[in-house]
C-alpha cells in the first residue's frame, strides 16, 4: 500500500449508528477544557450526511436560546464523539435539509415517522368466544 491510501484510511466510530437525513439526534462529544475533560451533548436534527471514507461527516441543526440556529459537523470516524443516540426519525424528501435555515418557529418542524414497536407488532392469539 501506498502512503496515501494508508493515511486515509480510518476506521468508523462503533458508537455512532445509521443515521440518515431528519433524524433527531443526541451526540454526545468529549471536551476538553485546560487539563479536565467533560462530556457535551449536542442535540438537534441532522441536516446532511457526507460520505467520503476518512472524511464522512454529518452536520446537526439546533435552536439555541433566542430563536438562534446552531449547526455542528461532526467527523463519522472522530475518537471524540462518545456517542450518538438517535431519538426519532422524521420523514423527509431531500438527501440535505439546508431550507430549514429559513424557517423560523413552527415552519421548521419536521413530521415524525411513525413505526410500530417491536413489543406491539406480534398479534395476541384470539380467545374462543365464551358460550
Amino acid at each position: 500500500m501506498d502512503l496515501v491510501t494508508v493515511v486515509t484510511k480510518r476506521e468508523p466510530n462503533p458508537n455512532i449508528p445509521e443515521l440518515q437525513p431528519g433524524d433527531r439526534v443526541r451526540v454526545h462529544t468529549r471536551i476538553v477544557e485546560g487539563d479536565r475533560e467533560r462530556i457535551q451533548v449536542f442535540q438537534g436534527t441532522v441536516m446532511r450526511l457526507r460520505k467520503g471514507g476518512a472524511n464522512a461527516s454529518f452536520t446537526v441543526r439546533r435552536i439555541a436560546s433566542h430563536g438562534v440556529g446552531v449547526e455542528r459537523t461532526f467527523l463519522l470516524s472522530s475518537p471524540r464523539v462518545e456517542k450518538v443516540e438517535v431519538a426519532g426519525h422524521t420523514h423527509v424528501r431531500r438527501a440535505q435539509l439546508y431550507y430549514l435555515r429559513g424557517r423560523r418557529g413552527k415552519a421548521a418542524r419536521l413530521r415524525e415517522k411513525r413505526t410500530v414497536a417491536p413489543e406491539q407488532a406480534t398479534v395476541a392469539p384470539a380467545e374462543p368466544a365464551a358460550e
